[in-house]
């Protein structure tokens, strides 16, 4: 029979490889859906740089609007902060340097005597804001890992509403930039108010000359302010896609790290196994032996009080 110290370590042994199992099929999943956001984040592109190239050509036609989303305040006394995180953990550091991030920004924000909204994307991030006794505008969750261009629309919505209303003079964008399979950074960037046209147009790559010509319905004007909207739109999707993809990369580097720790874990619980096993079978030797011994001891004295009666 095992020893106590046997059965304890086989059934760990059993818990971690258990625990392997889960982590393993976590690391598939999560490098079958980074394959998949990244896929979504290209289909997306070209209508953001539809976008793009249509306001380039405004701006060569000398299309020129004051929009409340171009509105710009020197010292900005109010600033809203969109948050992009995870619904769930098991991300390695993925949601903790978002939420570190819009901490600093906060607290940059609070010792320039200003004032903050918090709007949150994403349930871990609301949670850690939530507990640590922030005030929070509002909170989207339930689906950072495959968000939508209706999801989009619904956080641009709340934070336009924000912006044109007056209640902040800026809003920051804050995410996780996918830069590379292995390489993800959190990133704050303005998203409210928007550059000018002239400067929304120089990230297209379109023949303005060639454009200039065309006449738009109703005006160049009308259009543009129609244009606007979408571009902020599109813009949040952008980030939301990239933070998506961040989120599988980052979790799949975190389940592949948990599963390699495992398996170490799991040969170092073995080789412990062994060694009791090899001292619960010397043990069980030895006390063989001794009772050999013991039992030899026995017959010899019975003998010598044989021959002691046999003499007497």
């Amino acid at each position: 029979m095992p020893g106590g110290a046997e059965r304890v370590l086989r059934r760990r042994i059993g818990s971690v490889k258990n625990t392997k199992k889960i982590t393993r099929a976590m690391e598939l999943i999560a490098a079958t859906r980074v394959a998949s956001a990244q896929q979504r984040s290209r289909a997306a592109r070209p209508y953001s740089e539809q976008l793009t190239a249509v306001i380039e050509d405004l701006a060569a036609s000398g299309a020129d609007i004051d929009h409340p989303l171009l509105r710009s305040v020197e010292n900005a006394k109010s600033v809203a902060f969109v948050a992009c995180a995870g619904d769930r953990g098991l991300a390695g550091p993925y949601n903790a340097g978002i939420q570190k991030a819009t901490e600093a920004e906060i607290q940059a924000v609070r010792s320039d005597g200003g004032d903050y909204k918090l709007i949150c994307v994403g349930r871990k991030v609301a949670d850690y804001f939530s507990f640590r006794g922030y005030e929070i505008e509002e909170t989207f969750a339930g689906f950072t890992d495959a968000p939508t261009y209706e999801d989009a629309r619904d956080v641009a919505r709340k934070v336009r509403d924000l912006f044109d209303d007056g209640v902040v003079d800026q809003v920051d964008l804050i995410y996780t930039e996918f830069l590379s399979l292995g390489t993800q950074k959190p990133t704050v960037r303005r998203f409210l108010p928007l550059e000018s046209t002239e400067v929304i147009a120089s990230e297209g790559d379109g023949d303005t000359e060639a454009v200039a010509g065309y006449s738009f319905e109703p005006s160049p004007e009308g259009v543009l302010t129609d244009l606007l909207p979408r571009y902020v739109e599109a813009r949040l999707f952008a980030a939301l896609l990239d933070a998506a993809a961040s989120e599988h990369a980052n979790r799949q580097r975190a389940m592949k790290a948990a599963t390699d720790n495992a398996e170490e874990l799991i040969g170092k619980l073995s080789r412990e196994m062994n060694r009791a096993r090899q001292e619960s079978i010397t043990t069980e030797i030895m006390e063989i032996v001794g009772g050999a011994e013991a039992l030899g001891s026995d017959a010899d004295a019975a003998i010598d009080l044989s021959h002691l009666a046999q003499n007497v």
